[in-house]
């Protein structure tokens, strides 16, 4: 029996470098640039605690001076030191508790703007390979866990150490050999943490797995609600979301497992040594340990814990954090495959001339789609692609973009090695219309000016009325602030096309591709199309791909692509003349209408 089918949703994803201090002090850069605030923070914590730590010494004051000897006065003085003291860290404690929070959100804020800048840097492949679901969620979910860690993290786990010292120094002027029975549980707890420690981790990346496939699917789900409803697939898509959600309940709950032995641990231990405490006071050392420093013992030795079960605390965080940073930081590290070449130059306005010198390309190493590809299109040619699919039609337009780089070989534009100038040059100098045109939220005018983000109004309305974009626009009370949903949800296929045309238009490209960009479309929408592509071609160089052979007879040239380059090359009347494969398979549609 063949082994079920495993989509990309629900494989876990598998770290390539196991968890280093590394990681760590990279995360250091984003606390660095806080260091000021952060030092404030913690100074208004330490001088909190230190004030704090004061209370029981005056308690026991109190009790071993000003009640025996009945001293009134010295009470009252006591009680108004301990209550400036309670007070003072207090506000201390808030004003620590504010600045964190501003420092945890600009430390979100950065991290998450430099994620968002590198994935928009991210060649196709990445997000061909990848579920977006697992992609936004690092982005929102395991930027916020690793921001705070961060921000309240480092600071609560040095002031949790620093009180830690001020409490053994408090004890230890109060009574050494008391001291030493608080300590006295210390290796127990470290004996236990070690041992818990390699389980956590693994733990708390298997919940990072299992929510990374959850939002995958959900995400997906959400994008294909239209086919799911189409084909009643909510039944099957319901139990596979309860299996994944399953899953990481599971997982989350053996992780929650795990970490929650450390409080009990921490609560047990401490509960022991604090009866214990008592015990050798009253049996050991009273009556030459006064009551006074018995009850101050007591506090501190409640004190000492307290720190040391926060830390416990902030270990089980930074366990939990560490699996989302090393995501961030898994895809801060994918290379930039496609990028500005150190010496690169600004293209100069282009007139056209494309040139494909011998160039080898393949998505993959061990197979090629184009092999030694040589063309020469002159400035303003409008170029036809057909052949069938798979053959590299596509290919040839996104090497030009350069959405990915060749091989070997050459692309040229007016003599400019494409390879040697900036992206933002070269492709800003091009227009791309694709088959499924991607419509944003936002209003029709935004959308439009999406190509072009200083056009006025009236250069809107002037590339709206070319492909007749502007007569159903009209039909809107708001007209061009019409609000369009995500993916123009409330808009035909036809629309978003024309709309997109509009986009393409107003950004007045030297080098036009049209990806199919009338398969999808009603007659009557392909014919206001033709009129707008009739518009573009102009005195453009253009590359045409569709498999309407009717939408490309009168293109200046027409290249049959097929076996890794281009086995046919000419006019219409030319290749039909040829009865090669260009006349196969224009009569074969022919046949088919």
């Amino acid at each position: 029996m063949a082994a079920p089918q495993r989509n990309k949703y629900d494989i876990d994803e598998m770290l390539e470098s196991p968890f280093s201090l590394k990681h760590l002090k990279r995360s250091f850069v984003y606390i660095r640039k806080h260091t000021k605030k952060m030092v404030i923070a913690f100074i208004a914590s330490a001088v909190a605690s230190i004030l704090s730590l004061c209370v029981p010494q005056l308690v026991q004051r109190a009790l071993d001076v000003s009640v025996p000897h009945k001293d009134v006065r010295e009470l009252f003085i006591l009680t108004a030191f301990a209550l400036v003291a309670i007070l003072a860290s207090i506000f201390l404690s808030r004003l620590r508790a504010r600045i964190l929070t501003e420092v945890g959100q600009d430390i979100i804020y950065e991290l998450r703007s430099d994620l968002f800048t590198h994935l928009q840097k991210l060649p196709f492949s990445y997000y061909d390979n990848r579920p977006h679901g697992k992609i936004l969620v690092r982005v929102v979910s395991y930027v916020n866990s690793v921001a705070n860690m961060l921000s309240n993290g480092v600071i609560d786990f040095i002031l949790e150490i620093m009180n830690l010292i001020f409490i053994i120094v408090f004890m230890m002027f109060t009574n050494v050999k008391l001291s030493l029975v608080v300590l006295a549980g210390l290796p127990i707890l470290f004996l236990v943490l070690f041992s818990i420690k390699p389980a956590q981790r693994k733990a708390w990346q298997r919940v990072s797995n299992k929510n990374s496939n959850l939002n995958a699917y959900a995400a997906e789900s959400i994008n294909g609600m239209r086919i799911t409803q189409i084909f009643t697939r909510e039944k099957k898509n319901a139990e596979i979301f309860e299996k994944l959600a399953r899953d990481y309940r599971g997982a989350h709950f053996k992780a929650a497992l795990i970490s929650n032995l450390m409080g009990p641990a921490v609560d047990n231990i401490s509960q022991i040594i604090f009866s214990f405490l008592y015990l050798v006071g009253v049996l050991w050392t009273f009556p030459t340990v006064s009551v006074g420093v018995i009850f101050a013992m007591g506090s501190y030795s409640w004190r000492f814990w307290q720190p040391i079960n926060r830390l416990s605390t902030i270990y089980n965080d930074f366990m939990n954090t560490i699996a989302y940073l090393e995501r961030v930081f898994e895809t801060m590290d994918e290379p930039v495959l496609i990028e500005d070449a150190p010496d690169a130059y600004e293209l100069p306005e282009i007139k056209g001339e494309v040139v494909f010198d011998n160039v080898t390309f393949g998505y993959t190493p061990e197979v090629n789609v184009l092999e030694n590809l040589s063309i020469t299109i002159a400035p303003g040619m409008s170029v036809a692609l057909v052949g069938p699919t798979g053959a590299g039609k596509t290919t040839i337009v996104n090497l030009l973009s350069r959405f990915y780089d060749v091989k070997q070989g050459q692309i040229r534009i007016d003599g400019h090695d494409i390879s040697k100038v900036t992206l933002h040059s070269l492709r800003s100098q091009m227009g791309i219309m694709l088959q499924d045109s991607f419509i944003f939220s936002g209003t029709v005018a935004e959308n439009i000016r999406y190509g072009r983000l200083n056009a006025t109004r009236e250069e809107i309305e002037a590339a709206s009325a070319v492909v007749h974009v502007d007569e159903f626009v009209e039909k809107s009370p708001d007209r061009y602030e019409t609000e369009i949903k995500e993916r123009g949800s409330r808009l035909s296929q036809g629309q978003k096309q024309l709309l997109a045309f509009a986009r393409t238009i107003i950004s007045d490209p030297k080098i036009l591709i049209l990806d199919e960009a009338t398969s999808s479309i009603d007659t009557k929408t392909e014919q206001y199309v033709q009129e707008g592509i009739n518009h573009l071609l102009a005195g453009r160089t253009s590359f045409i791909i569709a498999h309407r052979l009717s939408t490309i007879r009168n293109c200046d040239r027409i290249m049959y692509v097929s076996g890794g380059g281009i086995t046919e090359y000419g006019t219409h009347d030319e290749l039909l003349a040829k009865r090669g494969d260009y006349y196969r398979m224009y009569t074969a549609q022919l046949m088919e209408l």
